[in-house]
């Protein structure tokens, strides 16, 4: 049952992905150590016995994304709401909650009100309106892993909790 709609930012200093794109490509392709390889790269190293290597995900790990494409700023769907997330293992909150995530560094800048409008609008207030979560059901990543920083120091978690309330 979905109790909580947690919020992810992208492009942190651990990242390489910029674009909604590349994060559906990466989750969905072999990596080693972060990087995407081939499947027979992969084998050939799985054979070697080399470490850091990963399969790739059946879809995105996210149930959505918020992006702003250059043109306007766009939702985006993400693996299906009722299977579980690759997100956030602690706090058992890949099947508790709904995934999105903001595509920007919003460590660095605050998101824009446009991310924020299309947050709520395509994104939140469906879910809401689905899953019956409210919103004090709205939380960050950083809230159950402190070893993260999501959705970013500069995003403002309460005004997104406001503008659903």
């Amino acid at each position: 049952m979905r109790t909580r709609i947690m919020l992810h930012h992208s492009f942190t200093k651990d990242s390489k992905t910029v674009s909604w794109d590349d994060i559906t490509r990466f989750h969905t392709s072999y990596r080693h150590n972060g990087d995407i390889i081939t499947a027979q790269e992969y084998a050939d190293m799985k054979a070697l016995g080399y470490a850091g290597l990963e399969k790739p995900w059946a879809d995105v790990g996210y149930h959505a994304g918020v992006e702003d494409t250059g043109d306007s700023v766009e939702a985006f769907l993400g693996r299906d709401w009722l299977k579980d997330a690759a997100a956030c293992p602690q706090g058992n909150m890949n099947s508790r909650a709904l995934h999105v995530c903001i595509i920007g560094n919003y460590d660095l800048v605050a998101p824009s009100d446009e991310h924020l409008r299309v947050l709520v609008k395509r994104v939140i207030q469906p879910w809401q309106r689905l899953f019956g979560i409210d919103a004090d059901g709205i939380v960050g990543h950083r809230d159950y892993n402190p070893a993260k920083s999501c959705p970013g120091a500069l995003f403002d978690i309460d005004k997104v909790r406001r503008m659903v309330a």
